[in-house]
Protein backbone atom coordinates (compact mmCIF):
# COMPACT_ATOMS: atom_id res chain seq x y z
CA UNK A 1 0.00 0.00 0.00
CA UNK A 2 1.51 3.47 -1.27
CA UNK A 3 1.97 6.00 1.83
CA UNK A 4 -0.74 8.69 1.97
CA UNK A 5 -3.34 6.60 0.45
CA UNK A 6 -5.68 7.92 -1.37
CA UNK A 7 -3.21 11.26 -2.48
CA UNK A 8 -1.93 11.46 -5.85
CA UNK A 9 1.54 10.35 -6.25
CA UNK A 10 3.24 13.25 -8.24
CA UNK A 11 6.50 11.75 -8.01
CA UNK A 12 6.99 10.83 -11.63
CA UNK A 13 5.40 13.99 -12.85
CA UNK A 14 8.48 15.82 -10.45
CA UNK A 15 10.80 13.32 -11.86
CA UNK A 16 9.65 14.68 -15.95
CA UNK A 17 9.90 17.94 -15.25
CA UNK A 18 13.25 17.60 -13.21
CA UNK A 19 14.78 16.19 -16.27
CA UNK A 20 12.83 19.20 -18.65
CA UNK A 21 14.94 21.57 -16.06
CA UNK A 22 18.38 19.91 -16.66
CA UNK A 23 18.20 19.69 -20.12
CA UNK A 24 16.88 23.67 -20.75
CA UNK A 25 19.05 25.28 -17.61
CA UNK A 26 21.52 23.34 -17.06
CA UNK A 27 21.98 22.21 -21.14
CA UNK A 28 22.58 18.44 -19.76
CA UNK A 29 23.83 16.23 -22.22
CA UNK A 30 21.23 13.58 -23.75
CA UNK A 31 23.66 10.98 -21.93
CA UNK A 32 23.30 12.28 -19.00
CA UNK A 33 19.41 12.65 -18.74
CA UNK A 34 19.36 9.15 -19.47
CA UNK A 35 21.21 8.29 -16.82
CA UNK A 36 19.73 10.59 -14.33
CA UNK A 37 16.37 8.87 -15.61
CA UNK A 38 17.34 5.54 -14.93
CA UNK A 39 19.49 6.04 -12.05
CA UNK A 40 16.62 7.80 -10.42
CA UNK A 41 13.87 5.40 -11.21
CA UNK A 42 15.80 2.51 -10.28
CA UNK A 43 15.30 4.69 -6.72
CA UNK A 44 11.82 4.67 -7.42
CA UNK A 45 11.27 0.95 -7.77
CA UNK A 46 13.37 0.81 -4.60
CA UNK A 47 11.20 3.42 -2.87
CA UNK A 48 8.26 1.82 -3.54
CA UNK A 49 8.77 -1.62 -2.24
CA UNK A 50 8.84 0.27 1.39
CA UNK A 51 5.95 2.01 0.34
CA UNK A 52 7.66 5.51 0.16
CA UNK A 53 7.56 8.09 -2.87
CA UNK A 54 10.23 9.17 -4.41
CA UNK A 55 9.33 12.50 -3.64
CA UNK A 56 9.27 12.20 0.09
CA UNK A 57 12.04 9.95 0.98
CA UNK A 58 13.88 10.56 4.11
CA UNK A 59 17.86 10.46 4.61
CA UNK A 60 17.49 6.57 6.33
CA UNK A 61 15.46 5.80 3.03
CA UNK A 62 18.11 6.94 0.93
CA UNK A 63 21.19 5.25 2.83
CA UNK A 64 19.58 1.95 2.96
CA UNK A 65 19.41 2.30 -0.73
CA UNK A 66 22.84 3.44 -1.26
CA UNK A 67 23.81 -0.04 1.05
CA UNK A 68 21.92 -2.18 -0.75
CA UNK A 69 23.68 -1.01 -4.16
CA UNK A 70 26.82 -1.60 -2.03
CA UNK A 71 25.37 -5.23 -0.77
CA UNK A 72 25.22 -5.93 -4.82
CA UNK A 73 28.55 -5.25 -5.69
CA UNK A 74 28.13 -2.20 -7.63
CA UNK A 75 31.29 -0.24 -7.59
CA UNK A 76 31.96 2.81 -5.18
CA UNK A 77 32.47 4.60 -8.87
CA UNK A 78 29.03 3.98 -9.60
CA UNK A 79 27.15 4.44 -6.00
CA UNK A 80 28.64 7.68 -6.27
CA UNK A 81 27.25 8.45 -9.77
CA UNK A 82 23.90 7.43 -8.27
CA UNK A 83 23.99 9.60 -5.15
CA UNK A 84 25.18 12.41 -7.45
CA UNK A 85 21.47 11.79 -9.30
CA UNK A 86 19.97 12.00 -6.18
CA UNK A 87 21.64 14.71 -4.80
CA UNK A 88 20.38 17.03 -7.70
CA UNK A 89 16.95 15.75 -7.91
CA UNK A 90 16.26 16.37 -4.11
CA UNK A 91 18.21 20.06 -4.55
CA UNK A 92 15.68 20.31 -7.03
CA UNK A 93 12.42 19.78 -5.09
CA UNK A 94 13.99 22.11 -2.43
CA UNK A 95 14.62 25.26 -5.10
CA UNK A 96 11.19 24.52 -6.17
CA UNK A 97 9.15 24.50 -2.77
CA UNK A 98 8.17 21.41 -3.22
CA UNK A 99 10.11 20.18 -0.31
CA UNK A 100 11.47 21.77 2.86
CA UNK A 101 14.46 20.03 3.64
CA UNK A 102 17.45 18.34 1.24
CA UNK A 103 17.50 14.45 2.23
CA UNK A 104 20.74 13.80 0.77
CA UNK A 105 22.62 16.49 3.06
CA UNK A 106 23.72 14.42 5.48
CA UNK A 107 24.42 11.41 3.11
CA UNK A 108 28.17 10.72 2.84
CA UNK A 109 29.50 9.26 -1.03
CA UNK A 110 31.00 6.14 -0.91
CA UNK A 111 34.86 6.18 -0.74
CA UNK A 112 36.50 5.42 -3.61
CA UNK A 113 39.08 2.45 -3.28
CA UNK A 114 42.69 3.94 -4.89
CA UNK A 115 43.40 1.90 -7.76
CA UNK A 116 46.20 -0.19 -7.57
CA UNK A 117 49.04 0.63 -10.35
CA UNK A 118 50.20 -1.24 -13.14
CA UNK A 119 53.23 -2.51 -12.44
CA UNK A 120 55.83 -5.52 -13.51
CA UNK A 121 57.20 -8.46 -12.41
CA UNK A 122 61.25 -9.08 -12.39
CA UNK A 123 61.12 -11.34 -15.12
CA UNK A 124 59.72 -8.38 -17.05
CA UNK A 125 62.21 -6.18 -16.34
CA UNK A 126 64.71 -8.29 -16.93
CA UNK A 127 63.81 -9.51 -19.99
CA UNK A 128 63.19 -5.65 -21.19
CA UNK A 129 66.97 -4.88 -19.60
CA UNK A 130 68.38 -7.79 -21.49
CA UNK A 131 66.90 -6.50 -24.42
CA UNK A 132 68.36 -2.88 -24.18
CA UNK A 133 71.61 -4.51 -23.41
CA UNK A 134 72.00 -6.62 -26.03
CA UNK A 135 70.77 -3.64 -28.71
CA UNK A 136 73.57 -1.26 -27.00
CA UNK A 137 76.33 -3.55 -27.58
CA UNK A 138 75.82 -3.97 -31.13
CA UNK A 139 77.88 -1.58 -33.44
CA UNK A 140 76.59 0.68 -36.07
CA UNK A 141 75.41 4.30 -36.87
CA UNK A 142 72.36 4.28 -33.59
CA UNK A 143 74.49 2.91 -30.89
CA UNK A 144 74.27 6.12 -29.11
CA UNK A 145 70.71 6.22 -29.18
CA UNK A 146 70.48 2.53 -28.28
CA UNK A 147 72.90 2.95 -25.11
CA UNK A 148 70.94 5.96 -24.22
CA UNK A 149 67.88 3.66 -23.86
CA UNK A 150 69.40 1.13 -21.92
CA UNK A 151 71.03 4.27 -19.40
CA UNK A 152 67.37 5.54 -19.38
CA UNK A 153 66.30 2.00 -18.09
CA UNK A 154 68.84 1.30 -16.02
CA UNK A 155 68.59 4.30 -13.91
CA UNK A 156 64.88 4.57 -13.70
CA UNK A 157 64.49 1.13 -12.68
CA UNK A 158 67.38 2.03 -10.03
CA UNK A 159 66.12 5.37 -8.96
CA UNK A 160 62.34 4.88 -9.16
CA UNK A 161 62.61 8.62 -10.03
CA UNK A 162 59.53 10.33 -12.22
CA UNK A 163 60.42 9.90 -16.02
CA UNK A 164 60.06 14.18 -15.82
CA UNK A 165 62.83 13.92 -13.76
CA UNK A 166 64.89 11.73 -15.89
CA UNK A 167 64.67 12.95 -19.35
CA UNK A 168 66.04 16.35 -17.34
CA UNK A 169 69.30 15.33 -15.60
CA UNK A 170 72.22 17.58 -16.40
CA UNK A 171 74.85 16.40 -18.41
CA UNK A 172 77.22 16.85 -14.87
CA UNK A 173 76.06 13.46 -14.23
CA UNK A 174 78.39 12.19 -16.06
CA UNK A 175 81.40 13.46 -14.03
CA UNK A 176 80.02 12.27 -11.14
CA UNK A 177 82.08 9.07 -10.45
CA UNK A 178 80.15 8.04 -6.46
CA UNK A 179 77.59 5.79 -6.13
CA UNK A 180 74.61 8.55 -5.62
CA UNK A 181 72.22 10.63 -7.57
CA UNK A 182 70.88 13.90 -6.36
CA UNK A 183 67.29 14.24 -8.17
CA UNK A 184 65.85 17.44 -8.44
CA UNK A 185 61.77 16.51 -7.67
CA UNK A 186 58.45 18.87 -7.05
CA UNK A 187 59.00 21.55 -5.72
CA UNK A 188 62.96 21.90 -6.62
CA UNK A 189 63.42 19.72 -3.53
CA UNK A 190 66.67 17.18 -3.45
CA UNK A 191 66.92 14.10 -2.94
CA UNK A 192 69.89 11.33 -3.01
CA UNK A 193 68.78 8.07 -4.56
CA UNK A 194 71.72 5.24 -4.60
CA UNK A 195 72.63 3.51 -8.22
CA UNK A 196 73.00 0.03 -9.10
CA UNK A 197 76.33 -1.40 -10.38
CA UNK A 198 74.49 -1.87 -13.42
CA UNK A 199 73.52 1.70 -14.07
CA UNK A 200 76.81 3.27 -12.96
CA UNK A 201 78.61 0.98 -16.03
CA UNK A 202 76.11 1.75 -18.71
CA UNK A 203 76.18 5.49 -17.63
CA UNK A 204 79.92 5.30 -18.01
CA UNK A 205 79.47 3.58 -21.43
CA UNK A 206 77.44 5.95 -22.73
CA UNK A 207 79.69 9.20 -21.34
CA UNK A 208 82.76 7.22 -23.29
CA UNK A 209 80.74 6.98 -26.62
CA UNK A 210 79.44 10.39 -26.62
CA UNK A 211 83.57 11.67 -25.62
CA UNK A 212 84.19 9.29 -28.76
CA UNK A 213 81.39 10.48 -31.00
CA UNK A 214 82.24 13.97 -30.87
CA UNK A 215 86.14 13.76 -31.02
CA UNK A 216 85.74 11.93 -34.37
CA UNK A 217 82.88 14.48 -36.19
CA UNK A 218 84.04 16.61 -38.52
CA UNK A 219 81.18 19.19 -37.06
CA UNK A 220 81.27 18.61 -33.39
CA UNK A 221 77.80 19.63 -31.74
CA UNK A 222 77.46 22.34 -29.62
CA UNK A 223 77.39 21.27 -26.05
CA UNK A 224 74.49 20.73 -24.04
CA UNK A 225 73.93 20.79 -20.76
CA UNK A 226 71.28 17.93 -20.16
CA UNK A 227 72.57 14.65 -19.80
CA UNK A 228 69.97 13.20 -22.62
CA UNK A 229 70.41 16.03 -25.68
CA UNK A 230 67.82 15.88 -28.55
CA UNK A 231 66.41 18.38 -31.04
CA UNK A 232 63.55 19.48 -29.03
CA UNK A 233 62.32 22.96 -28.55
CA UNK A 234 63.63 22.07 -24.57
CA UNK A 235 66.94 20.96 -25.63
CA UNK A 236 66.44 17.90 -23.97
CA UNK A 237 64.60 14.35 -24.59
CA UNK A 238 61.06 14.18 -24.89
CA UNK A 239 59.24 12.34 -21.87
CA UNK A 240 56.75 11.55 -25.18
CA UNK A 241 59.83 10.28 -27.37
CA UNK A 242 61.21 7.66 -24.77
CA UNK A 243 57.66 6.51 -23.93
CA UNK A 244 57.05 5.38 -27.48
CA UNK A 245 60.73 3.87 -27.74
CA UNK A 246 60.05 1.91 -24.21
CA UNK A 247 56.81 0.61 -25.52
CA UNK A 248 58.62 -0.46 -28.79
CA UNK A 249 61.76 -2.00 -27.01
CA UNK A 250 58.66 -3.87 -24.93
CA UNK A 251 57.60 -5.12 -28.58
CA UNK A 252 60.56 -6.36 -29.35
CA UNK A 253 61.51 -8.16 -25.96
CA UNK A 254 58.23 -9.92 -26.85
CA UNK A 255 56.10 -7.67 -24.22
CA UNK A 256 52.77 -6.44 -23.88
CA UNK A 257 53.25 -2.43 -24.85
CA UNK A 258 50.43 -1.58 -23.02
CA UNK A 259 50.92 -2.55 -20.12
CA UNK A 260 55.03 -0.76 -19.96
CA UNK A 261 55.71 2.99 -19.33
CA UNK A 262 57.98 4.81 -17.72
CA UNK A 263 55.80 5.35 -14.68
CA UNK A 264 55.09 1.56 -14.53
CA UNK A 265 58.78 1.13 -14.52
CA UNK A 266 58.80 3.60 -11.24
CA UNK A 267 56.28 1.79 -9.87
CA UNK A 268 58.34 -1.89 -10.52
CA UNK A 269 60.98 -0.13 -8.55
CA UNK A 270 58.46 0.42 -5.57
CA UNK A 271 57.08 -2.95 -5.60
CA UNK A 272 60.15 -4.93 -5.59
CA UNK A 273 62.10 -3.20 -3.27
CA UNK A 274 59.11 -3.80 -0.71
CA UNK A 275 58.50 -7.10 -1.74
CA UNK A 276 62.05 -7.71 -0.71
CA UNK A 277 62.37 -6.30 2.48
CA UNK A 278 62.22 -2.60 2.46
CA UNK A 279 60.70 -0.06 4.64
CA UNK A 280 57.57 1.98 3.55
CA UNK A 281 59.21 5.45 5.12
CA UNK A 282 62.47 4.38 3.20
CA UNK A 283 60.65 3.51 -0.49
CA UNK A 284 58.64 7.33 -0.13
CA UNK A 285 62.33 8.97 0.55
CA UNK A 286 63.39 7.45 -2.92
CA UNK A 287 60.70 8.07 -4.95
CA UNK A 288 60.46 11.65 -3.49
CA UNK A 289 56.71 11.19 -2.20
CA UNK A 290 56.46 14.51 0.41
CA UNK A 291 53.27 12.65 1.96
CA UNK A 292 53.46 8.68 3.31
CA UNK A 293 49.93 8.63 1.80
CA UNK A 294 50.72 8.56 -1.40
CA UNK A 295 53.64 5.62 -0.95
CA UNK A 296 50.73 3.63 0.67
CA UNK A 297 49.37 2.65 -2.48
CA UNK A 298 51.82 -0.07 -2.40
CA UNK A 299 50.55 -1.54 1.02
CA UNK A 300 49.37 -4.52 -0.72
CA UNK A 301 52.58 -5.87 -1.62
CA UNK A 302 53.57 -5.33 2.18
CA UNK A 303 50.68 -7.27 3.36
CA UNK A 304 51.35 -9.69 1.17
CA UNK A 305 54.79 -9.53 2.40
CA UNK A 306 53.87 -9.83 5.91
CA UNK A 307 50.99 -13.21 5.22
CA UNK A 308 54.13 -15.16 3.76
CA UNK A 309 56.44 -13.85 6.55
CA UNK A 310 53.73 -15.30 9.42
CA UNK A 311 53.49 -18.45 7.20
CA UNK A 312 56.81 -19.24 7.24
CA UNK A 313 58.16 -18.16 10.68
CA UNK A 314 55.25 -17.97 13.14
CA UNK A 315 55.32 -21.54 15.02
CA UNK A 316 51.77 -22.44 14.77
CA UNK A 317 52.01 -22.03 10.74
CA UNK A 318 55.23 -24.21 11.46
CA UNK A 319 53.26 -27.11 13.28
CA UNK A 320 50.37 -27.22 11.05
CA UNK A 321 52.93 -27.71 7.88
CA UNK A 322 54.77 -30.63 9.96
CA UNK A 323 50.93 -32.18 10.38
CA UNK A 324 49.80 -31.86 6.92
Amino acid sequence: MNARAGVRDLSRAHLEAFLEMMSAERGAAVNTLQSYERDLEDLHGFLSERSVRLTEAGPNDLGAYLSGLSIQGFKPSSQARRLSAMRQFYKFLYAEGLRTDDPTGILDAPKKGRPLPKTMGVDQVTRLLTQAEVEAAAEGPDQLQRLRMLVLLELLYATGMRVSELVTLPAKVLDHEGRFLIIRGKGNKERLVPLSQSAISALKAYGRLQADLAANAKQPAPESPWLFPAASRQGYLPRQVFARDLKDLAIRSGLTPSMISPHVMRHAFASHLLANGADLRVVQELLGHSDISTTQIYTHVLEERLHQLVQTHHPLAKQAKKQE
